[in-house]
């Protein structure tokens, strides 16, 4: 595709997603009369004429001023009359007083949303590439933000209706769903009929729990498609065995509660809890009240009984946190919330199918087909998406590394980092193409207005074996990012190749390594395996092993299974998450064999723990190779240091051999060795803010005789500016960033090189191809 057409193809893209989503808006404005848009029943509610104004705003504030030559707003007023609280903007109306605010009227306010519609679209269809692509992540965040108001308008106008002692129904039961492009589909709603009282009040079923391991796991966004800015940094956390409730608290559950005093017991409140019930008379969740005995609810169809089945919905923090303790369970957190939700299908009740109100599980259920009904119901969790926002226990709070966006939208999140805590899974008046299992929500803990509900949780007993304590050395952010700055500003340019071994780095790497193009790994196993009666010789007794760039530790198994002299196991790794995997594994399988784990960079100084034994430091894999020369010989002079007078090193040493081997190795048909080269842009988005677009560079191993060495680069297969932490960074075609070099050795090259590093050569075993060398190095005295 041309550059042209691509430009064209971005253009109406983002063009169709514009419309979808506006028109959604106002679709569901369509049963709205002109009073009920200028009502504000309390601060946190705003008028649903605000609603449609503001997102407009957003778009004129963002996009159009910036963008559009000569773009005047339709008032100068509407800056401060729609501007929410982006205090770098400038000033803004007092938010309480958004409901007194008569002009501009609902007629301004539409020709308002029409006047910022055009000039969008027109700039869509004339914009440059280089255009397009500043604006793409703006109009994108400006379509995400009015996905967020879209569900406040539900929210909102539900409250207006509430306080209407008419309680007016905002969509009749016979009005159908609606579309994804905003259209009404032909489904119907129809009311549920009167409850029985005996259903309502009956005694809740059993929860079913379902099991979830623990340990550590990834969590936030990986950068690979939309995020709002504080579901990132994805990082790591470590988590217990715990259960999840098979399904949201249901009404009829949460009546038990209540009919046991829930609402009377001050033993299950937080204090500030039990004041808010007392000074609010709570003794219900919102919109319910009691009817000639019956209670009955208030729902944006109209007054309906309580149906026992459904979720339980606007409930605040303190609610669902009196419940659980009522429950004897607690609320999960939300990275306990996130593992679980990330291997569920994202599907559910959301505002796309025009219901507005949770449904019950049967409902639920029905609608993913009879067998994978019967299968959730009898194995998993249901209803995890859409129905009702799912309270964690988790305060909302910035993630390691989390950094605002820079300007204005720096404000959308972070300024909101306190006293809030965080809500999971969408509700019935979330678009389905809003949510995702990482986005969290959030609001203040006394909050109902919202359709928030309950799933409960519950530690399980750990049935692994006990992971061996970390040293933790593992380098922090800016390292990574001065790194990857320092290497981006030099010429030609470069990332050192450690960088290359995050937690999905490294498990492409153990993937490479199975590769029939990648003879090193399978050729070192066999050397050592054949060998292996003469190295336990050599080696001797009484020795701690430690293994610089542990990765999976598969070769380390022959040496523990054979090796009877070693008398501990130390790992070293930089990935701290394959670490722990990996070492959680050989806890299991060599319950006699102390480890300790050690997460570090080991290209740099780092203590060793203090051991007794003499130390023999095991480097496999031809890693070596990784270094420039003068860099492996001040390598192999620091692992000298650490193994004292009586130490050695076992070493890997890749061997000089027919280039065409090495090309094959290095560029597998699979594509396997290109995904992980590639992986380190992914990465640099990720962690770094980065804005690559991998598919505008190509993997390229090369072998360089007068080096002796395999190249490994990322090309760049345009001219491009790439920005990186704030920083931007030009690439002319075919320019590279080097990521990797691997040296071959012949094995008088490798002896010298070793002497000059205070180490002598022992003995040097090969295969019969003269591919590999295992090779065992004293210090020298």
């Amino acid at each position: 595709m041309s550059t042209l057409d691509k430009t064209k193809s971005l253009g109406v893209t983002l063009a169709d997603q514009y419309r979808s989503v506006r028109a959604l808006s106002e679709k569901l404005c369509e049963t709205l009369v002109t009073e009920d848009y200028v009502i504000q029943p309390m601060p946190d509610c705003s008028p649903t004429k605000w609603h449609l104004a503001h997102t407009s705003w957003f778009f004129e504030t963002f996009v159009l001023k910036d963008h559009v030559d000569g773009y005047r707003s339709p008032h100068p007023q509407y800056d401060f009359l729609f501007n929410s609280y982006y205090n770098a903007v400038g000033a803004r109306h007092c938010r309480p007083k958004r409901g007194l605010i008569s002009r501009p009227t609902v007629a301004d306010t539409y020709s308002y949303r029409e006047h910022v519609d055009t000039a969008l679209l027109n700039l869509l269809a004339s914009a440059s590439a280089e255009t397009l692509q500043e604006i793409e992540p703006l109009i994108t965040i400006g379509l995400h933000h009015e996905q967020q108001h879209q569900e406040l308008m539900l929210t909102d106008i539900k409250y207006v209706f509430w306080e209407n002692p008419l309680r007016p129904a905002f969509r009749p039961a016979d009005i159908g769903c609606i579309g994804v492009d905003g259209s009404l589909a032909g489904m119907h709603l129809h009311a549920p009929g009167p409850v029985p009282i005996a259903h309502q009040g009956s005694p809740s079923r059993p929860v079913k729990w379902v099991d979830f391991d623990g340990g550590l796991v990834w969590t936030g966004h990986d950068g690979g498609s939309f995020a709002f800015d504080n579901e990132g940094p994805r990082h790591q956390v470590y988590l217990q065995p715990f259960a999840l409730a098979s399904t949201p608290v249901t009404a009829g559950e949460y009546l038990a509660f209540m009919q046991d005093g829930g609402y009377r017991r001050p033993e299950l409140w937080l204090a500030e809890g039990w004041a808010t019930v007392q000074s609010c008379g709570w003794d219900s969740p919102l919109y319910w009240e009691k009817h000639d005995g019956e209670w009955w609810q208030f729902t944006l169809t109209g007054m309906r009984p309580v149906d026992p089945e459904e979720p339980v919905c606007h409930v605040s923090f303190f609610e669902a946190e009196a419940y659980a303790s009522w429950a004897g369970a607690r609320l999960p957190t939300e990275f306990e919330w996130e593992h679980a939700a990330a291997q569920q299908k994202l599907e559910g009740n959301f505002v796309e199918d025009g219901l507005y109100h949770p449904t019950g599980i049967s409902r639920a259920l029905s609608q993913s087909g009879e067998e994978r009904a019967v299968d959730a119901l009898a194995t998993g969790i249901s209803q995890v998406y859409g129905d009702v926002w799912e309270w964690t226990q988790s305060s909302y709070a910035p993630y390691p590394g989390f950094r605002e966006s820079s300007g204005a939208l720096g404000e959308y999140n972070g300024k909101f980092m306190a006293n809030q805590y965080v809500l999971r899974g969408g509700s019935c008046a979330t678009s389905r193409s809003h949510v995702r299992a990482t986005y969290r929500n959030f609001f203040p803990s006394n909050a109902r207005w919202q359709f928030s509900g309950i799933r409960l949780a519950v530690m399980r007993p750990s049935t692994r074996e006990v992971v061996p304590d970390l040293l933790d050395f593992e380098p922090d952010l800016p390292t990574f990012c001065d790194d990857v700055i320092a290497g981006l500003s030099a010429t030609p340019k470069t990332i050192p190749c450690k960088y290359l071994y995050d937690a999905h780095g490294s498990k492409l790497f153990d993937e490479i390594t199975t590769l029939d193009e990648y003879y090193p790994t399978r050729t070192e196993l066999a050397i050592v395996r054949d060998r292996i009666d003469e190295i336990a010789a050599i080696l001797g007794h009484d020795f701690r092993l430690v293994e610089y760039g542990s990765g999976s530790s598969m070769k380390t198994r022959l040496l523990l299974e054979r090796l009877l002299g070693i008398a501990a196991y130390v790992p070293v790794d930089i990935s701290r998450s394959h670490l722990l995997q990996s070492v959680e594994a050989l806890a299991g399988d060599y319950p006699d064999v102390p480890i300790v784990p050690v997460c570090a960079d080991y290209t740099r100084a780092f203590k060793l723990p203090p051991a007794r034994e003499r130390t023999i430091v095991y480097f496999p894999g031809s890693t070596i190779g990784n270094f420039h020369q003068w860099e492996a010989r001040e390598f192999l002079s620091r692992i000298a240091g650490q193994c004292g007078a009586d130490g050695g090193l076992l070493i890997g040493v890749d061997l000089k051999k027919d280039p065409a081997i090495l090309h094959r190795a290095y560029n597998d048909s699979r594509g396997v060795t290109a995904a992980f080269n590639l992986n380190l842009l992914t990465r640099i988005n990720r962690e770094l803010d980065g804005h690559f677009l991998t598919d505008d560079f190509t993997h390229e191993a090369i072998y360089n005789p007068d080096l002796g060495r395999i190249e490994m680069h990322l090309v760049s297969a345009v001219s491009q500016a790439v920005q990186v932490a704030g920083h931007m960074f030009s690439f002319d075609e075919r320019e590279t960033i080097h990521t990797e070099c691997s040296y071959k050795y012949t094995i008088d090259e490798f002896a010298a090189l070793a002497r000059s590093a205070g180490f002598e050569p022992v003995r040097v075993w090969t295969d019969v191809g003269g591919y590999f060398s295992v090779q065992y190095l004293t210090v020298r005295a």
